[in-house]
């Protein structure tokens, strides 16, 4: 039972999972399940009686049952107490405190990050402004390799996402021309495929693996289908590069997806055994949501934020190239606004930096949410400036396949002139041996003739 009161009024909160729902900042998905503060003073409250919390009770009162989750064994047996040491003694509100003080430096931060849970996590979180959000996650850099080197300070990564309503190759090709003309695709080139039958997802895999073979282009590739479909492609010898799969926080969300860890573990091992990274082998690539425990009927009464960090100690155990939250891509009843949109991308970014994920996000939101693009501006200038990772990249920003706003390739184009970001160093030098930059990474006037031969002599002599 935990007591807080606000002036006159007192509040009790039943359980933990109480307290973290109630200090959440309103968003639509909560009051849908029935878990959201009713008032701003029981808002108030909550966020006091969690900044008194000491950190230890996060490691003794499981929010998801430990002997009916796998995510919740996960996040228990694989704590570890070294790293964690130096903030034993903290409450939630001295966390916050601590990250915001010159003493946790990004060397500091990285060595904790082993010794954090996701609800700690999301917990000090509840506390923070955007700006303290924003402060902490730019100290947090996470570094990953393949085949070129993504996170590294001053820089910011693109998705190229060449989507296409019938997976045309002429389609797909196309975009990813207009992409890589913009300096895009040093995250991934990544398709959502229409088809879900393995001979289109493997003809798919090798059309990628065809275009970025014959540019040399130091980058990877990847077709986002269910985890299963991947293992069977790399079983027939298709040239997979990252394995992708959505997760959740819960057991019972990701078996409604099709998977566990067990399954995931497989794929993680079949992926190294390719070996066809040359930087490096993080070979995974996860994208998350929140809310999306919620709408599979198995977020244990917990709030979606706190489920979403959950998710991210899956991510964890596979020591990802690349996770993204799409952030508002599941709607606004889990996102109503822009306001909560903008807010649930700082919130995920900061947690998953924090817990030494890679994060991305798809700035993003549906056509039915009170949202628009001014607001994806805002949240992708913040995000930029916190030290996200990596954004999409999607021709004029409106995903024809999927059916969702994102960002395009000038979108991330302006902000990293804006903010004076590089490209990842190997991809900046093809672009530069190409002719599409000069030396300084600013792009030059637009000739795509040297690629269009390329593709030519590969066979595609038009584009649709």
């Amino acid at each position: 039972m935990y007591r807080a009161s606000v002036g006159h009024q007192s509040f009790t909160f039943p359980d933990l999972k109480a307290v973290l729902a109630a200090a959440s900042p309103a968003r639509s998905g909560d009051a849908l399940a029935g878990i959201a503060a009713e008032t701003a003073q029981q808002r108030v409250a909550a966020r006091m009686a969690l900044a008194d919390l000491p950190l230890k009770a996060f490691l003794n009162d499981a929010l998801v049952p430990y002997e009916a989750d796998e995510v919740t064994r996960l996040i228990i047996d694989g704590h570890d107490a070294a790293a964690f040491a130096p903030v034993a003694h903290l409450t939630v509100g001295g966390l916050r405190d601590w990250l915001l003080s010159d003493a946790a430096t990004t060397e500091v931060l990285q060595a904790l990050a082993p010794g954090l849970t996701p609800e700690m996590v999301a917990a000090v979180s509840k506390l923070m402004r955007n700006q303290d959000l924003i402060a902490v996650a730019k100290k947090c850099r996470v570094v990953t390799r393949f085949r070129n080197t993504l996170g590294l300070p001053g820089t910011l990564a693109v998705r190229l996402q060449p989507n296409h309503p019938s997976d045309k190759p002429e389609g797909i090709v196309a975009s990813m021309l207009d992409g890589l003309m913009y300096g895009a695709g040093d995250a991934v080139i990544g398709i959502n495929p229409v088809a879900d039958n393995l001979p289109a997802l493997v003809e798919l895999l090798k059309l990628l693996d065809r275009i970025v073979g014959h540019f040399a282009i130091p980058t990877q590739t990847c077709v986002l289908t269910h985890v299963t479909n991947t293992m069977a492609a790399m079983q027939r010898g298709a040239p997979v590069d990252l394995v992708f799969q959505s997760i959740a926080g819960t057991e019972g969300a990701n078996t409604s997806f099709g998977i566990s860890l067990a399954l995931l573990d497989e794929a993680h091992a079949m992926a190294l055994d390719l070996k066809r990274g040359t930087l490096g082998d993080n070979v995974m690539y996860f994208e998350t949501g929140q809310g999306s425990a919620l709408s599979a009927g198995a977020h244990h009464g917990v709030d979606q934020q706190t489920c979403e960090a959950r998710a991210y100690a899956v991510a964890r155990r596979y020591r990802p190239l690349l996770v993204n939250t799409v952030v508002g891509f599941i709607g606004p009843e889990y996102l109503y606004d822009g306001k909560q949109i903008i807010r649930a991308g700082l919130e995920d970014h900061f947690c998953g930096k924090l817990l030494g994920l890679p994060m991305g996000c798809d700035v993003c939101y549906t056509n039915h949410a009170e949202a628009d693009q001014d607001d994806m501006d805002s949240l992708l200038v913040l995000l930029a400036s916190a030290g996200l990772n990596f954004v999409m990249g999607v021709p004029g920003a409106d995903d024809v396949m999927l059916n969702y706003q994102s960002t395009s390739f000038h979108d991330a184009l302006f902000v990293r002139r804006l903010l004076g970001l590089q490209r990842a160093p190997e991809f900046e030098a093809w672009l530069a041996r190409m002719g599409i930059t000069d030396a300084r990474g600013e792009l030059l006037p637009p000739d795509g003739s040297r690629m269009l031969g390329g593709l030519q002599s590969l066979g595609f002599q038009g584009t649709a």
